[in-house]
Order: C-alpha cells, then structure tokens, then sequence
C-alpha cells in the first residue's frame, strides 16, 4: 500500500495521500480481523517518515459498520475546496458495484484503479469504460499503470507466522510493534491476531 501511494502521489501530482484504516467493514463481518486501534497505530508507524502522508481515523473511529461512501462524503463536507482521489486495487474496480452506494462513491472522487502488470489491461479499459457509462460519475476513472508486487498481505502474514523475514516488505517500526503484540503468530480460528492489519 505504501509503495502504491508513492507511485499515485507522483503520477498523479497528488498534494498528499491520506491512509484510512477501515473501521468495521459489512464486508469483512464475518472474518476476524485486527481491533481498528492497531490496524491505526500500525499505519500511523508506517507514515510517520513522509510529510506527504497523512492518517486518517474516521472509520475506526465511525461505530457500526463504515462504508467508503460515508468516508468520501465525510472528506468531501470537511473539505470542499480539495478535490480527492481514491485510490484502489484493480480487483476492487471489477467489485465496485456490489459495493453500498457506488454512484455515491463516484459523485464524490475521481477513482484511480491501480493496474499491476499480471491485470488484462483490457478487460481493466473495457470494465472503466462500462462503469462510467452506467453510472455516468462527472469525474474520470483513471487506470494507473504499477509495478507487479507478487506478494500479498496474506502472504506477508503467513510469512511472520512462519517466523520467515519481512524486512524490506513492512515498515522497520510496524515490523517491531507487530512483533511486540504478537500479531498474526497464530492461526485464523485460534486469534483474531491472524487477520488483515
């Protein structure tokens, strides 16, 4: 995430990226996952190096469930001067319109898929061009073309959980707080600790 929001800050000529850890999301319900408050302190350690980042905690702050749409709105009534840009994985984009509100969502942003190199480019135009003409979002939706990265955050976790070297992977200060809470050491139905940070 970390090295996507560099490339979409310069190819984009962003002011800033602002990293918002999901707060309860209806779509991970039924999957453990990490208390917000560590997913935020986790982010938090791994931006606190770049001026140009920003966290923020309004979902993990939000109670219930929290739906992009909320946040973006949320961003969009704090700051109506900004004009803002969401940015999100290419799998994400095929997803869209099973996710609450998409048309919220696009009247709010400009949204920018990140288009690794294993990602058809052209079922990726062809799935830009169908979305814009159904919901018809007065701002683009932007391909952005990103290095390949082959590791998952799944896999990153298997990989502490097997107790094999992520340095390089994770921020050295995420890492160290990772290890001393003990996160994602144990199995997915044995600890919450296994799940997505």
């Amino acid at each position: 995430h970390l090295m996507l929001a560099q490339w979409a800050l310069d190819a984009l000529s962003l002011d800033e990226v602002w990293l918002i850890p999901t707060g309860m999301s209806y779509m991970k319900a039924s999957r453990q996952i990490l208390p917000g408050e560590e997913r935020l302190r986790m982010v938090q350690l791994a931006v606190m190096d770049n001026d140009r980042f920003r966290c923020l905690d309004l979902e993990v702050r939000r109670s219930g469930y929290t739906y992009s749409y909320e946040t973006l709105e949320e961003l969009r009534s704090r700051y109506p001067e900004d004009a803002f840009y969401f940015i999100l994985g290419a799998d994400c984009l095929f997803a869209l319109e099973d996710w609450k509100a998409p048309e919220r969502i696009l009247s709010c942003c400009t949204l920018v898929a990140a288009v690794r190199g294993e990602t058809d480019l052209t079922e990726m135009e062809a799935k830009r061009k169908e979305l814009m003409q159904k919901f018809r979002p007065e701002r683009e939706i932007i391909l952005l073309p990103f290095i390949s990265m082959s590791l998952s955050s799944t896999e990153i976790r298997e990989r502490i959980r097997n107790g094999k070297s992520v340095r390089y992977l994770v921020p050295d200060r995420v890492l160290e707080y990772i290890r001393e809470k003990g996160f994602y050491l144990y199995e997915e139905n044995e600890s919450f600790k296994s799940e997505e940070a």
